[in-house]
């Protein structure tokens, strides 16, 4: 018999608008929705939502879960439990692991570790590299997020400089690719500065947003986007960090029929560089957390659909490697445990709405990625769907972290909302502190001709 979940009562929000309303899963999708539905099962299992939001499942663009080869730091199992107790029952992982996903072979073992150890649904990007278009071309667009290219910070042999091969990839593929730009020759001239200014053991944390500067940002992008226009390439912007950006995009088309979109993360919407004082390393990413004009400038975008799509770059390191010299600490920071109620704490101070949210991080992605059946509360979709209080105040510790790394730069926090439940493929695999530790994710598959 196919398992029956009845959600009753949850104010529901979706599609710009929130009401109250029943929700049946039978068989792992969303049945029916209206005001009052009754079980007409003793096997249905019913959820009282009185008090509660009911959201779909966050989809999150661009993670790093370490696995293959780094998981020490984490790992496809460890780092997913912790996106399931933020409300993420979905993510796309990126190519910079050891191996690296450069080849078809690479890929296909990772589809293999996620569906014996991811409780959440996934999907993973092919990566690109100066010599590897071959193995790109043989990507099934239906079953892969797409291409990432580094156009700068990169590791390995990841770096895609050489323009020939560039235009090249853009030109042949039709896979939709993103990009992360950063100039590396602007970031490696300005590292020289700052080495002649203070030494190699001595430059301040501060420096990192001059360093890997908003011109280098600002070049790179450019000049994707440029390469994007002349052939005719469907490109994404991963993590947005500066104001100057914002200025190269559109948002004159709706979503869906966008050849150029652009994501922005959570952490350069939450902090801004006078926070390195304090904060340190915990905040250095790549590209860095800048300035509060551009953090406001970033917020500017994604009101107005400039920005299409929220995420987290999740990218763990142990607390040992952070702490460390400017120049030997590695750029990254853990963030899926907390992107959900980080976003809600903006809707509390008023920044944006409810339905804004859900848009950005569940409805997007979908869409962006053409996602087959999921990012909506909708009939016929799977149920990939959260609970939340919006009142239920809570402090981010040591012991409530759910990272493999065991910390976070939001560590000290207190958010006012608190993802309560989590459901996957209509599976409860998160409630209250509690896991279905045996429950795993599905591959995502997309709607692409």
């Amino acid at each position: 018999m196919q398992s029956r979940t009845l959600i009753k009562n949850a104010t529901i929000v979706n599609e710009g608008k929130s009401f109250k309303a029943d929700v049946l899963v039978v068989g792992g999708k969303i049945e029916r929705i209206a005001e009052m539905i009754s079980p007409k099962s003793s096997e249905t299992k019913v959820i009282d939502a009185d008090g509660l939001h009911l959201l779909p499942g966050v989809i999150d663009d661009q993670v790093h879960f370490r696995d293959p080869g780094l998981t020490h730091k984490g790992d496809t199992s460890t780092e997913s439990r912790a996106a399931a107790a933020g409300g993420t029952t979905s993510y796309i992982e990126m190519p910079n692991t050891n191996p690296q996903t450069t080849t078809q072979e690479a890929l296909e073992k990772k589809f293999v570790n996620a569906s014996i150890k991811s409780m959440i649904n996934y999907s993973f990007m092919m990566g690109g590299t100066n010599d590897n278009i071959d193995e790109i071309l043989k990507t099934d667009k239906k079953r892969v997020a797409g291409l990432k290219l580094f156009l700068g910070s990169s590791t390995g042999n990841m770096l895609v400089d050489d323009e020939k091969v560039l235009e090249n990839i853009f030109s042949k593929t039709d896979l939709l690719i993103s990009v992360h730009c950063e100039d590396e020759t602007t970031i490696q001239e300005n590292t020289k500065l700052y080495i002649k200014k203070y030494g190699e053991e001595n430059i301040p944390m501060s420096a990192h947003p001059e360093i890997r500067s908003d011109v280098a940002c600002y070049i790179s992008s450019s000049r994707a986007i440029e390469l994007a226009k002349k052939t005719g390439a469907r490109l994404h912007v991963f993590h947005l960090s500066t104001g100057i950006e914002t200025e190269l995009l559109s948002n004159k088309l709706p979503l869906a029929e966008k050849k150029i979109t652009a994501e922005v993360c959570i952490h350069h919407l939450w902090f801004e560089d006078s926070q390195y004082a304090t904060k340190g390393a915990l905040i250095k990413w790549n590209p860095a957390v800048k300035s509060a004009d551009d953090r406001k400038k970033l917020w500017e975008a994604l009101l107005d659909d400039r920005i299409d799509v929220i995420a987290t770059d999740h990218a763990p390191h142990t607390l040992e490697e952070k702490n460390n010299t400017y120049l030997k600490a590695p750029s990254g920071g853990p963030m899926v445990q907390h992107s959900l109620v980080a976003m809600i704490e903006f809707y509390k101070q008023g920044k944006i709405s409810l339905e804004k949210i859900v848009e950005k991080m569940c409805h997007n992605p979908a869409i962006l990625f053409e996602v087959e059946g999921r990012g909506y509360v909708k009939e016929g979709y799977w149920a990939d769907l959260v609970l939340v209080d919006l009142s239920s105040p809570w402090t981010v510790k040591k012991e409530n972290i759910f990272y493999k790394c065991g910390w976070s730069p939001l560590e000290g926090t207190t958010f006012k909302s608190k993802v309560i439940s989590t459901f996957v493929n209509g599976n409860l695999v998160y409630n209250s502190g509690t896991f279905a530790e045996d429950h795993r994710g599905m591959r995502l598959t997309f709607d692409r001709d």
